[in-house]
């Protein structure tokens, strides 16, 4: 097979394989969440990119381990077609070809109607609790005290 067509059939493969059943937390984000331009015109920001926008790709970085790492060399050679694909999954908590095609896959269906890079957040999310890497009820608890900190500043 080859290189573009193992890629085809492996971003087949990454969509078939995800359960794409929102998340209620994230549905209520999405319904009611607002985005950075206008949080940071409420609270006199003046930065055009949102705070959690720099670390973003850290994390996706991080998750997905560093580029010289043995994950990477993993991904390589799944989508050369030399690795199977069970051996990529162990070697990452979130293997970066993976990530972004489902980022690909929620930002067409999910969540289309949000605007970027919001829309981007929780598709992260998103794929972090589906892999179970994220509790739901944890992040909530954790966006109350953060919402409770913002509210007593």
């Amino acid at each position: 097979m080859t290189a573009s067509g193992n890629k085809d059939t492996l971003a087949g493969m990454a969509a078939d394989e995800s359960n794409w059943t929102p998340v209620p937390l994230l549905e209520d984000i999405k319904e009611r969440g607002r985005v950075w331009e206008d949080l940071a015109r409420q609270y006199g920001v003046t930065n055009p990119d949102p705070p959690w926008k720099t670390s973003l790709e850290g994390i996706c970085e991080a998750l997905a381990a560093s580029s010289c790492s043995s994950a990477t060399a993993l991904e390589r050679g799944w989508l050369d077609g030399s690795v199977d694909r069970n051996g990529v999954g162990a070697a990452a908590p979130l293997p970066g070809l993976e990530r972004r095609w489902e980022e690909d896959e929620l930002s067409e269906t999910l969540y289309r109607d949000v605007p970027f890079p919001e829309r981007q957040l929780l598709a992260l999310v998103h794929s972090l609790i589906k892999r179970g890497l994220v509790k739901e009820e944890d992040l909530a608890r954790r966006m109350d005290e953060v919402l409770q900190r913002l509210h007593s500043a």
